[in-house]
């Protein structure tokens, strides 16, 4: 069957509401932080780490203000969703949101960390830990939404295959710090440089991923 490929810049162009509303975000998150920095009195040594959870949060919502899934029939919907929510359990699992439990149970708390980071919610319990982040937990379910809406477009090729390996990029990254730090060592200068980098890494890899998965080869026909 003879397919074809989109590869038309359209899918990344912003319209003007969402140039609006992406202004009307940073604004907000401006304010949020100066406030927090003011009110919190701290001392701020890396910027960057107060910007990384804001281009998570505004990537995100770029790309679910673009996105428009349309299922063929219910049963790719339903496949879809499956897809979408098992890979937001590996996202949520390897990024740290959902951890196994400990032998203390001290329930739930609030932790007030900078915007984008916080406010945290996070619970601690004998059968399961939570972190619940902001900017990760926004992000993940954006590229799980992605995925879903991925899912739907290409339902019946085997580009839905490929955008599955290329999606997991955004999540190896603190794993490759975890595992960097664990067989060199937390003291050794292999982890520290892994550790201070895999935020970087993970917010370039998170940015490519969206885009990837918002600019993809359409199918234009379908096994």
């Amino acid at each position: 069957m003879t397919r074809t490929l989109d590869l038309s810049l359209d899918r990344l162009r912003p319209s003007r509401d969402a140039l609006l509303w992406t202004g009307l975000l940073v604004n907000t998150e401006l304010v949020l932080t100066f406030a927090y920095l003011l009110l919190a009195d701290v001392t701020v040594t890396e910027w960057r780490y107060l910007v990384f959870p804001f281009v998570w949060i505004n990537v995100s919502a770029w790309a679910l203000l673009r996105a428009d899934p349309v299922a063929d029939s219910r049963r790719t919907r339903y496949i879809g969703a499956a897809v979408a929510v098992g890979y937001f359990l590996l996202l949520a699992s390897v990024g740290g949101l959902v951890k196994p439990g400990g032998s203390h149970a001290l329930g739930w708390r609030i932790a007030w960390l900078p915007p984008g980071w916080g406010p945290a919610v996070l619970y601690t319990g004998s059968a399961v830990n939570l972190s619940l982040m902001p900017y990760k937990l926004v992000g993940y379910l954006t590229l799980a939404y992605l995925v879903y809406d991925t899912v739907l477009d290409t339902a019946g090729s085997a580009v839905s295959g490929l955008v599955g390996v290329v999606s997991c990029v955004s999540c190896a990254w603190p794993v490759v710090a975890t595992l960097a730090a664990g067989v060199a060592g937390t003291g050794t200068g292999v982890a520290a440089a892994a550790s201070e980098w895999s935020y970087t890494l993970g917010t370039l890899a998170f940015v490519l991923t969206v885009a990837l998965l918002r600019w993809r080869p359409t199918v234009g026909g379908r096994f």
